[in-house]
């Protein structure tokens, strides 16, 4: 199975939502551990890599850095 790309601010869909409701988070630190923040309550969460990956279910929207840098290339 191929390992999902995702980058710094990134919005990304866990397999299970946030508490609040909200399925989307916000990748805002990239590491060994990864921090998520929640779109709706912003509350924020530090993850270690391999649950992070394990519990992504999909990458919903890319960040805007990201979009505009592979236009230039």
């Amino acid at each position: 199975m191929e390992r999902k790309q995702f980058q710094l601010g990134d919005i990304v869909q866990m397999k299970k939502p946030h508490p609040c409701g909200s399925n989307e988070m916000e990748v805002i630190r990239l590491g060994m551990d990864i921090r998520i923040k929640c779109v709706g309550c912003k509350h924020s969460v530090l993850v270690p890599r391999a649950k992070f990956e394990s519990k992504l279910k999909k990458v919903l929207r890319s960040s805007p850095e990201a979009a505009s840098n592979k236009d230039e290339d």
